[in-house]
């Protein structure tokens, strides 16, 4: 009878304990590229770069790899609660904060902005579905809106996309027809979205019977602004929600890609300004 290959389904294998066909400096790794490499090397297995990457944010170990903040003296608890470690949200979570902060905006904002159901994007790239968010997006009306919101949740992760002036011509110098997508997290590689999202929007141009080309549609800017960075492995659906809050708040009448990024940077909030939004979350739960 032949030796079991390890990592079969029935041989789980356990990284931590000693392996002979594993080095020690891999066994001790501190990062998730070398729990990644540690786990190829054990199973004997190739992997597309998506699943890669699908391994690295749910490692055990991807919450080592973000650079620890400073403890107090007593406690050795971190000095602001906003670096406490949250329980990620999941979408039903997120739908039901989304719902509250949208009845918190002004008539006057909501008039301007549209929002997309956290799950459709999901829904979208599997074919069997496509259709039908193609249709449930058609009834938002987004090409009369200024912005349209798209949380987006994908291998794990939250981020946010944000249409601006699809209703305008793409030629328009004023009223810069482009795509923003905000990650709060930049080592996931944000872009790894645009094939899907470009897919998105040409389904949606044609599901409307607009007249744009492919050739046009595939020159609208998708820009990926450089936003507060989450802290820990669970925060990046807070991140997104406090994004939509901010950038209803503040968005110009006319977005164009001469103001660009706008409000939109690294130094966009302050640590105690999300903290103060996520007591404010909680209190729409009570």
């Amino acid at each position: 009878m032949g030796k079991r290959k390890p990592g079969g389904a029935n041989n789980p294998i356990d990284l931590d304990s000693p392996t002979p066909d594993i080095p020690d400096h891999i066994l001790k790794h501190r990062t998730c590229w070398l729990h990644t490499i540690a786990s190829l090397h054990a199973k004997k297995m190739k992997k597309s770069i998506r699943e890669i990457e699908n391994f690295q944010l749910n490692a055990p170990c991807f919450r080592e790899t973000i650079p620890c903040h400073k403890r107090s003296k007593k406690g050795g608890e971190c000095k602001n609660p906003i670096f406490k470690q949250k329980k990620k949200l999941d979408s039903g979570e997120f739908e039901c904060y989304m719902e509250n902060l949208w009845r918190s905006f002004s008539e006057d904002k909501k008039t301007c902005f549209a929002y997309l159901d956290s799950l459709w994007f999901g829904l979208y790239r599997k074919a069997t579905s496509r259709g039908k968010v193609l249709t449930w997006i058609k009834r938002k009306h987004i090409f009369s809106k200024k912005y349209v919101l798209v949380p987006i949740v994908c291998w794990s992760h939250w981020s946010l996309l944000i249409f601006c002036h699809f209703g305008e011509s793409l030629e328009s110098k004023t009223r810069t027809p482009c795509m923003l997508l905000l990650d709060s997290l930049e080592m996931a590689n944000p872009r790894r979205l645009e094939p899907d999202i470009r897919k998105l929007v040409s389904d949606i141009f044609r599901a409307e019977g607009r007249l744009e080309s492919k050739k046009l549609l595939s020159q609208i800017p998708l820009l990926v602004p450089k936003v507060p960075q989450q802290r820990n492995g669970e925060e990046c659906g807070h991140f997104v929600l406090y994004f939509i809050n901010q950038f209803v708040e503040a968005a110009p009448e006319d977005f164009n890609t001469n103001g660009y990024p706008y409000f939109m940077g690294k130094d966009w909030f302050s640590p105690e300004g999300l903290d103060q939004f996520c007591e404010k979350l909680n209190a729409f739960r009570k």
